[in-house]
């Protein structure tokens, strides 16, 4: 099965002026029109700055995925003189890749969509404060940050997100992405790998402390488990339609929604607490059964990709679980996507 071809906003002389270094300025509150803000929590040079003889639990340098990728990358625009590379270039890719959904989230709010990051590349550091929350409606909360790096939500933190949450029509999205390799068996890393077949994901690949921490001290029972290849439609390079629960789709997130996007390594939302009732998976996505995996092996042909909590006792707000590939466009971004960021951006 051909890969579908990597997708990267274009850069010309003709785009908007792009400005760095500048300080968010809060945008006014307008009935009807939600502040979506992104909150990326990594350590930029944390993660940048790994020693690239280690073979896992690093992101992949530009040189790898030229690479892997060749001759994609072989234009003058991803050179040294253009492009960032080693690491840090592949991280500018995420930036770049989120660049689609914030300007359609931007079309349909009204309000443009900051990205804030826990250290930025200039070192700068952000915790999840007033700051972010101060003029948010709804937060994404992308979970890229290796387990390594130590990034963790403070109890400072959990509170002023808990404090945001108890206003009434708040909706955080939370995206730990996926945990490749925690088992200390060999045989069962190589399996992993196999599975997913992606060369730039090492044998050994955890995220997610931060968002761990946040769900925890939030009262979340998910946690995010394995990096699996969805299944694709028979004959074709489409993912596989999800498997919805439109009954208990209450808010309508999946209206007109039949997919995401295909990406090769996506995390299991496990639900912790068999006894939880506040929680509802509205979305399953098929497995590539063709690959071998120790989850396959265990009876399994879906993942939980998409988990809704909603109002609940002091939290006026909702929690959502989809992983941050979701608003990505490296691997193309169809109208079904395109639908999904919609209704989140125009949440009543």
């Amino acid at each position: 099965m051909a890969e579908a071809k990597i997708y990267v906003p274009p850069t010309d002389a003709m785009a908007p002026a792009r400005t760095y270094n500048q300080v968010h300025r809060p945008r006014k509150y307008t009935a009807g029109h939600r502040r979506v803000s992104i909150y990326v929590c990594w350590s930029f040079p944390g993660e940048a700055n790994r020693d690239t003889s280690e073979l896992d639990n690093r992101f992949s340098t530009m040189t790898e995925v030229r690479r892997v990728d060749w001759p994609f990358w072989e234009t003058p625009e991803w050179g040294d003189m253009m492009f960032q590379q080693g690491i840090a270039g592949a991280l500018e890719l995420f930036f770049r890749a989120w660049m689609p959904f914030q300007q359609l989230a931007a079309e349909v709010t009204g309000h443009d969509v900051p990205v804030f990051q826990r250290v930025d590349q200039a070192g700068y550091r952000l915790p999840l404060d007033e700051r972010v929350l101060g003029d948010t409606d709804t937060l994404l909360v992308f979970g890229l940050d290796h387990m390594l790096t130590e990034q963790e939500a403070s109890a400072d933190e959990i509170d002023a997100v808990g404090r945001w949450l108890a206003r009434e029509g708040t909706v955080l999205i939370i995206g730990p992405h996926h945990d490749v390799g925690i088992s200390a068996d060999f045989n069962e890393r190589a399996m992993e790998y196999a599975h997913h077949g992606d060369a730039l994901v090492p044998r050994q690949q955890r995220f997610g402390k931060y968002t761990r921490s946040l769900m925890k001290g939030l009262g979340v029972p998910v946690e995010n488990r394995y990096g699996l290849r969805p299944g694709v439609v028979k004959g074709t390079r489409t993912v596989a339609p999800l498997t919805a629960n439109r009954d208990a789709d209450k808010r309508g997130w999946l209206n007109g929604v039949t997919n995401f996007s295909f990406h090769k390594h996506l995390p299991h939302y496990a639900i912790t607490d068999d006894h939880a009732t506040e929680i509802h998976v509205l979305g399953r996505q098929p497995i590539d059964l063709s690959r071998p995996h120790p989850f396959i092996e265990a009876g399994n042909t879906e993942f939980n990709s998409f988990v809704w909590m909603p109002p609940a006792g002091a939290r006026g707000g909702e929690v959502l679980l989809a992983d941050s590939t979701v608003f990505s466009t490296l691997f193309g971004a169809d109208d079904s996507l395109k639908q999904f960021w919609k209704n989140l951006a125009a949440a009543r």
